[in-house]
């Protein structure tokens, strides 16, 4: 049964978390200040929130990497995608309707379990009632498939409504918090509560991400916490099963802002080189499309919103013909700023590939 919040005793505010919080703070600032510099923001929410997407459901075990999902979606699809795709695509769309009802609904359970069904609609997992509070008991296990293997069992279905409703009040609750340690205080007490039979991680996750938004600490979804909770699992989990077994809300908070300062300086980079780039390429574009380069560079502003792209789609962005567009893919090609990533005859799809390794992870050593 989790303890109310906030926690009691209150937190212990030592200087090494005061230290982190400062950092985060700064961290988030520059990244929110970063997007000011970008030509259009909006255009690079698309891949920022994507990557998030891929790194969340990997974390619960899904296989559909960034490009899986940027191909399912240019409608290229391939015989050996992975078949959990459309689970990422459903974290993108929940989070993207979390976003719009900010507008007129703040963070509650309401909103919470709307983004949910939206999570588990018509994949694995929608068996499961989306959108619906647990009317049974559910439990984690490591590999086992009974109640006496599990590592940690959430508190009974009668008690969530309550450990919810509590979880509201403190989110609403204007007593002095710094925002950062609220929102890590209730994500760990959502993933505690536990409140649905499938999908709480990821419920959770975006939670953060709504919470940021909401509270104006970004002005855009433009974190990508789950590459830092992913690379750590082993201690994300630790971390939250330490408040459990001894109330220590300190070592998670330390994580969790040591999580956002990290991800957070990695994300302004990564906004700086984009920067770098889109320059390097419009100066390219322009130089070898003679007459066309108006369209060629109207087409490389939209392939940051869609790096992956058939000539079809290319026709209905720039609205010209087929054969005019694929005359501008063979252009691009030719460039080296688009590449066939199918190896189709038909259905074929080009990514911007310059651009999509800002958002590639390394491969494990």
């Amino acid at each position: 049964m989790p303890n109310s919040l906030p926690p009691a005793p209150p937190l212990a505010m030592d200087d090494e978390l005061l230290t982190l919080l400062s950092a985060a703070d700064r961290a988030l600032g520059r990244l929110d200040g970063s997007t000011g510099t970008l030509p259009n923001p909006d255009l690079f929410v698309y891949m920022y929130v994507r990557r998030e997407a891929v790194l969340s459901s990997q974390i619960e075990g899904t296989q559909a990497s960034l490009m899986d999902v940027l191909e399912f979606e240019a409608e290229a699809v391939k015989p050996d995608h992975p078949q959990d795709v459309p689970e990422v695509v459903n974290y993108v769309n929940a989070m993207n309707y979390g976003l719009t009802r900010l507008a007129d609904l703040p963070v509650s359970v309401r909103l919470i379990r709307e983004i949910h069904e939206k999570l588990l609609k018509g994949v694995r997992g929608s068996e499961k009632r989306p959108g619906e509070l647990r009317t049974q008991q559910n439990f984690i296990s490591d590999g086992g498939r009974n109640l006496d293997d599990a590592v940690f069992v959430p508190p009974p279905p009668e008690a969530v409504p309550d450990a919810l409703a509590n979880l509201e009040r403190f989110l609403h609750d204007e007593s002095p918090m710094p925002p950062l340690l609220k929102i890590g205080l209730a994500h760990a007490q959502f993933e505690t509560i536990h409140p649905f039979l499938d999908g709480n991680g990821r419920t959770g996750r975006l939670l953060i991400t709504l919470l940021l938004c909401e509270r104006q600490i970004l002005g855009r979804p433009l974190l990508y916490l789950s590459h830092y909770l992913k690379a750590n699992r082993k201690d994300y989990y630790n971390r939250l099963q330490a408040i459990r077994d001894q109330g220590d809300w300190e070592g998670w908070l330390k994580f969790f802002l040591r999580g956002i300062a990290t991800v957070s300086a990695e994300a302004s980079e990564t906004a700086a080189r984009i920067i770098a780039l889109r320059e390097t390429h419009r100066r390219l574009v322009s130089a070898n499309t003679g007459r066309g380069a108006g369209r060629a560079i109207g087409l490389l502003e939209q392939l940051y919103l869609r790096p992956v792209v058939s000539v079809k789609q290319v026709a209905a962005m720039t609205n010209v013909t087929f054969p005019n567009a694929n005359k501008l893919v063979e252009a691009f090609t030719s460039l080296g700023l688009l590449t066939e990533v199918t190896g189709q005859k038909r259905n074929r799809a080009f990514a911007y590939k310059p651009y999509l390794e800002f958002f590639e992870d390394p491969e494990p050593s």
